[in-house]
């Protein structure tokens, strides 16, 4: 016999205690009753103390085995709790996913996934920050964030990379301006025009992508102002600053002030992509990682 309480006494007492009977109490245990019998006996050996009262057919409960019946029962259904929330977080059904972005992806992508991936995970904590390309990078390889979503062509070996939106680009004038999607043929038609980008240091790769889309089109862009934030360039080119190209993905019918022209039978195109670091096993991020695989939107 050992010289401490296990697991399995607290297990058996509570079946008798619950059926208050030996034999269904083992039937439900899939034991004999012997070995129920004895297996209580030498509990109550260990505490010192009787925890049930036998006589005739009758069980009943000690005062001592009914406060040990309601304690025991708090403490097991806790201790269960504990275990499948350990579950949880082993299989990603629980904890908390970090997300780099830059602003095109809150228009579509991410408000499609977080939508989808939390009907199956309810219980996931989401933290979201807006960052350039290179510091999502940076933020990966230190485990800062969990998931980039960034326009880069090319990446570190230690990160994987998915394209979740490949789109084309889209002109975005005042409201006002004299052209229109009816008179536009080519981006020659407005090289005299100052152009508001996006700064060359928020993704270098995608300021190169849109520079060859005024060198295909004959001319270099007097760039006016460089921002980081769509909001900035929309306010920019309502005020008569200059003219911008975008993401298509960036257009809205909702704003007022700016006006937007499709830029379909231009053969440039940009990606939008999910990046993450290969060495990181969080559960979470392995669940996620399948719903992004599982999106690839082409417009």
């Amino acid at each position: 016999m050992g010289n401490q309480l296990e697991y399995r006494h607290i297990r058996y007492f509570l079946a008798v205690a619950s059926e208050l009977h030996y034999r269904r109490a083992a039937e439900k245990l899939f034991i004999s009753q012997p070995a129920l019998s004895r297996q209580i006996k030498e509990m109550e050996a260990l505490l010192g103390y009787p925890l049930l009262k036998r006589h005739n057919r009758k069980v009943s409960l000690t005062p001592a085995g009914a406060l040990l019946q309601t304690e025991f029962s708090q403490h097991l259904n806790s201790l269960n709790h504990s275990i499948l929330r350990a579950k949880q977080l082993h299989q990603g059904d629980i904890g908390d996913l970090r997300l780099g972005y830059v602003g095109s992806a809150m228009q579509q992508v991410i408000p499609s996934l977080l939508e989808t991936y939390q009907k199956q995970y309810p219980e996931i904590i989401y933290s979201l920050k807006e960052m350039e390309n290179q510091n999502q990078l940076e933020a990966l390889l230190t485990y800062q964030i969990d998931v980039g979503f960034v326009r880069l062509d090319q990446v570190p070996n230690e990160i994987e990379k998915w394209t979740v939106l490949d789109e084309p680009f889209c002109l975005v004038l005042p409201e006002d301006h004299t052209m229109t999607k009816k008179k536009f043929k080519q981006l020659h038609q407005l090289s005299t025009a100052p152009f508001i980008l996006f700064d060359p240091d928020y993704s270098p790769s995608y300021y190169d992508k849109v520079m060859r889309l005024f060198e295909e089109s004959g001319f270099s862009p007097k760039v006016s102002h460089n921002t980081i934030h769509a909001s900035s360039i929309y306010k920019l080119v309502e005020k008569g600053f200059g003219l911008s190209i975008v993401p298509a993905s960036l257009k809205s019918e909702d704003l007022t002030g700016v006006k937007f022209i499709d830029l379909d039978n231009i053969p440039q195109r940009t990606q939008l992509s999910a990046i993450w670091n290969k060495d990181n096993k969080k559960a979470t991020l392995q669940a996620f990682k399948n719903e992004i695989k599982k999106l690839r939107i082409i417009t």
